[in-house]
């Protein structure tokens, strides 16, 4: 009976094994996404207050964010995290904002944008900000001078 009840469970356990698996994470490259007009909207952090309260709805609902053309939200977390938290703000995915993940912060260390936050967040994160793209160029930044303050980066400065 005990040898039994051991195979059955093999392959439950084996099949939820099989949901996390060594497949490559898709990357997205930016500059191959980006049509003609962007906006990147990077954050400390998904879940965290303002970013979730203040910071990123103020994009979603903002009228003039479909002019701005494609939105992007970049978090220092990982693409499980990041999506829930799209999820929770945007469940409709009304907006059209897509919501990456960078998980170790490679992209958010190439725009010089991190800062050091292990004793809030457990590691480097990015600073709060928003870059308006135009044919692949950055036409204008809006960066916290404070790294997580909300005033320059806010829809309503950004947008109008």
């Amino acid at each position: 009976m005990f040898a039994r009840r051991i195979a059955t469970n093999i392959p439950r356990v084996r099949a939820q094994a099989s949901l996390f698996h060594s497949t490559a994470p898709a990357f997205v490259n930016l500059a191959k996404e980006i049509k003609n007009k962007a906006v990147i909207i990077g954050t400390p952090a998904a879940f965290s207050p303002a970013c979730s309260s203040t910071h990123v709805p103020g994009f979603i609902n903002h009228p003039k964010l479909k002019e701005a053309g494609q939105a992007f939200v970049i978090s220092v977390n990982d693409p499980f995290v990041t999506k829930a938290w799209a999820d929770s703000l945007d469940p409709s995915g009304k907006s059209g904002i897509r919501f990456l993940g960078d998980p170790s912060g490679e992209f958010t260390k190439a725009l010089d944008l991190s800062f050091e936050s292990s004793a809030i967040f457990g590691n480097d994160r990015s600073k709060r900000y928003v870059l308006l793209v135009e044919d692949g160029k950055v036409k204008e930044a809006f960066v916290e001078p404070d790294n997580t303050g909300l005033d320059v980066s806010a829809a309503e400065k950004v947008l109008g």
